[in-house]
């Protein structure tokens, strides 16, 4: 009979802790489209990326070119003069790789140039979830956006609006 009394009271006090527990939930793909200055830097890297891409057009067209024109004239050259057309291109068929990863690489100026613009933001949206989160004795906040496991959440605890209202964007 004790055993089943502490059995129970432990359930009890485990029932306790676990209702005890409070969470939150943010939608970040709406708090991002709702931030003005997140907006204008997607804006701007995707001017930029598209220049960048335009600058590694053109010169992957000037390769191929160079290659058209070595197949037309390659029956009057050299073993010599060959070698050294070939040699041209592809140094500047290598040029061209080297470009694209120098901009679009994984440590390219793409990618710094967005951790300037966009992780000032990021950083600004952590802060204020964790002050909310402090305030409000939330042990965990959830990312709605980025969880495909999410089903279905209450509405009440969706602190999006809290976050934009800390931000200065209210909604």
């Amino acid at each position: 009979m004790k055993r089943i009394i502490l059995f129970v009271g432990l359930l009890i006090l485990c029932g306790g802790a676990v209702k005890a527990q409070k969470f939150a939930l943010i939608d970040m793909e709406y708090i991002l489209k709702n931030i003005p200055s997140y907006e204008m830097a997607n804006e701007q890297l995707k001017q930029i990326s598209l220049r960048w891409e335009k600058e590694i057009s053109d010169q992957a067209e000037r390769v191929e070119e160079m290659y058209k024109e070595y197949q037309a004239d390659a029956v009057f050259l050299t073993s010599t003069q060959k070698q050294q057309k070939e040699e041209e291109i592809l140094a500047e068929d290598k040029a061209t790789q080297e470009l694209r990863r120098k901009y679009f690489g994984p440590e390219g100026e793409l990618y710094k140039k967005r951790e300037s613009l966009i992780k000032p933001i990021q950083d600004d949206i952590y802060e204020a979830v964790k002050s909310i989160s402090d305030g409000k004795g939330y042990q965990m906040v959830i990312d709605r956006s980025s969880s495909s496991n999410i089903i279905f959440a209450s509405p009440r605890i969706d602190i999006s609006n809290e976050v934009l209202a800390k931000l200065g964007y209210s909604k």
